[in-house]
C-alpha cells in the first residue's frame, strides 16, 4: 500500500503540471509519452519479439498525439492501407520470428492506445472547434472528469470492494473484484465528479452547456465502461500469464496497467459529447 501511495504522489506530480499547461507542446509530449510506453509493454508482455516492428509502432505511437495537437489533416484510409500492408511485408521478409499475432498485436495497439488517448487533445479544443457551444474551461473541465471517471471509479472499488466486498464481480478474470467495489466505485465517480462540476459552473464556466443530470447520466456510463477497460486489460494479462504489463510504477505495474480504463473512457466521452451536442 505504501509502494502504491508513493508511486501515485510522484505520478500525480508529473501529471498535474501537464494538465495546468494542456494548451502548451507539454501535452501533446506527455500523451506521446505514454503512448509509446504503453505499445512498447502490450508488444512486449504479449511475446512480440520482431525490433523493427516494436521500433515502427513505438514511434506511431508518439507521432499521432501531435497530429492531433497541430490538426494535422491526412487522408486516413490509404495511410491506413499502406501502413497495414508494410506490417505484414515485415512479416513474410521476417517470418521466422514473426507471427501473425505478433502483427495483429501491433496494429491494435498503434491504433486504439495513441488515438484513445489523444481524444484528450480533441476534448481540449473544443472551444476552437466549436466557439459557440464551448470554452477554454469547459475542455478543462472534461478532460479532469474523463480522468476521474477512469481512475477515481478505480480507487472508490478498491476501497469499497476493502470495506464492504463479500460478491464476486467477475473471478474468472480478477478474482479480487466484487460487485460491492463496483458500486463504490460508480457512487464515488458520480460524487466527485458533481462535485468538479459545481466547482466549474460556479467559477470558470463562461459558456453553459452541460446540465447537471447530464453529468450524472455520463458518469454512470463512463464509470461502468472504465471497469470493463480494467477487465479487458486483465483478460490479456490472463491470457498470458502476465500479472502486469510492466514494472515502471512500482506497486501499480506498467504504464498501461494505470492507464486501461482511459483508453475506454476517453472515445465513451468524446461519443457522449458528440451526440449531445452535434447531432444535428
Amino acid at each position: 500500500m505504501k509502494t502504491r501511495v508513493i508511486t501515485a504522489v510522484v505520478g500525480a506530480a508529473i501529471v498535474i503540471p501537464c494538465l495546468i499547461f494542456m494548451h502548451t507542446i507539454a501535452f501533446p509530449v506527455f500523451l506521446a509519452l505514454v503512448s509509446l510506453i504503453a505499445v512498447y509493454e502490450v508488444i512486449k508482455a504479449t511475446g512480440g519479439k520482431n525490433n523493427l516492428i516494436m521500433i515502427l509502432s513505438c514511434i506511431t505511437a508518439a507521432a499521432v498525439p501531435f497530429l492531433f495537437h497541430f490538426n494535422v489533416k491526412i487522408s486516413f484510409m490509404p495511410v491506413a492501407i499502406i501502413y497495414i500492408l508494410v506490417y505484414f511485408i515485415i512479416m513474410v521478409l521476417m517470418h521466422r520470428k514473426t507471427t501473425f499475432n505478433d502483427v495483429v498485436t501491433a496494429l491494435f495497439a498503434t491504433a486504439a492506445i495513441p488515438c484513445s488517448l489523444s481524444l484528450l487533445i480533441s476534448l481540449r479544443d473544443l472551444y476552437i472547434t466549436h466557439p459557440e457551444r464551448y470554452s477554454k474551461a469547459n475542455g478543462v473541465f472534461l478532460i479532469v472528469f474523463a480522468i476521474f471517471c477512469a481512475w477515481m471509479t478505480d480507487i472508490f472499488a478498491y476501497l469499497a470492494g476493502r470495506t464492504f466486498g463479500k460478491h464476486k464481480l467477475c473471478p474468472e478474470v480478477s478474482p479480487k473484484k466484487t460487485v460491492e467495489g463496483a458500486i463504490g466505485g460508480v457512487i464515488g465517480a458520480i460524487a466527485l465528479n458533481f462535485v468538479l462540476f459545481f466547482v466549474f459552473d460556479k467559477y470558470f464556466f463562461t459558456v453553459h452547456t452541460l446540465q447537471w443530470w447530464q453529468i450524472i447520466i455520463i458518469s454512470i456510463v463512463l464509470s461502468v465502461i472504465s471497469m470493463f477497460g480494467d477487465l479487458s486489460a486483465s483478460i490479456i494479462k490472463r491470457n498470458h500469464n502476465i500479472k502486469d504489463f510492466g514494472k515502471l510504477l512500482p506497486g501499480h505495474g506498467g504504464v498501461m496497467d494505470r492507464f486501461d480504463s482511459c483508453l475506454f473512457v476517453v472515445p465513451a466521452l468524446y461519443a457522449s459529447i458528440y451526440l449531445l451536442n452535434f447531432r444535428g
